[in-house]
């Protein structure tokens, strides 16, 4: 099914109960598709030759949100007017796709899943999955803002990505991300491995960093040993006592389950990334 993508007033509207089946690079929605009165929602849309989806799930019912896949480069969209600058972006330490992006019309706080495909290109923004990002248009001020990674799948070929929470209709367009320093050559070191016991007895109870001082920009990712990503935090002061701060992660304030757990922390501003295991006992 084809519409243009040059207005958002012609659209195929899955309304109320109705669903697709079927969906495939050579069957899909070349341009805008709507749903009315759904709070989930996979958009079976694309191009001419793959299906690039986007999943929402929102805070409550939407009495409508419309969605559109553009395969165009944002500095120079050919099929909506304005220009999106790769180059303006909320932090210098992190990167936007210039290869498409999505147009997602709502009104209702929500969470989205983007996927990624070898057109995408990842392994130019990330080096890991915990690196790739949502990216968002904010028209609120004019750039390029991260809008999260709560959750990853795949691997740097093909995968995909869910978002924090936001409000559609405050982005002009939205887009796959990472991190600036994956363009440029950084120094990855491993550290010892830790051991927490958040008991809070002054002894083991939070996740110390050795040398952490000595970064002014950093970021810190661990992840369970499925690979999920339990804890991240930008400008971290050693200050994990054990719990998790992910949406995802079921009673995340009663703190995580003893076991391994992997973390990354990358010093922006001094081209190093450090890895290393940590053991929880509760």
């Amino acid at each position: 099914i084809m519409t243009s993508r040059r207005g958002t007033d012609v659209y195929s509207n899955f309304m109320d109960y109705s669903f697709y089946t079927g969906e495939s690079s050579v069957s899909k929605i070349d341009g805008y598709a709507a749903i009315t009165n759904k709070e989930t929602f996979v958009f079976p849309v694309g191009d001419e030759d793959r299906l690039r989806p986007l999943t929402i799930e929102s805070d409550a019912i939407n009495a409508m949100v419309k969605c559109a896949y553009f395969p165009e480069d944002p500095n120079n969209p050919k099929s909506i007017d304005g220009v999106f600058s790769t180059q303006r972006r909320a932090s210098e330490y992190i990167a936007v796709s210039d290869r498409e992006f999505w147009r997602l019309e709502g009104d209702v706080p929500s969470r989205i899943t983007l996927t990624w495909d070898e057109y995408s290109n990842m392994r130019a923004w990330a080096e890991y999955l915990s690196d790739i990002k949502v990216m968002g248009w904010s028209k609120a001020d004019n750039q390029w803002v991260n809008l999260g990674n709560t959750g990853t799948e795949g691997g740097l070929a093909n995968g995909s990505i869910t978002s924090d929470t936001f409000v559609p209709n405050a982005y002009e367009i939205i887009t796959l991300g990472g991190n600036e320093d994956d363009l440029q050559t950084y120094d990855t070191i491993e550290l010892d491995n830790y051991y927490m016991t958040p008991n809070g007895d002054g002894q083991n109870d939070a996740l110390v960093i050795e040398g952490l001082d000595r970064s002014a920009s950093n970021s810190i990712q661990i992840f369970d040993r499925y690979g999920v990503m339990v804890y991240s935090k930008d400008n971290y002061q050693n200050d994990f006592d054990g719990r998790s701060n992910r949406e995802q992660v079921i009673q995340r304030n009663s703190g995580l389950a003893s076991g391994i757990y992997f973390y990354i922390i990358t010093m922006h501003d001094l081209a190093q990334k450090h890895q290393g295991y940590l053991y929880i006992s509760n």
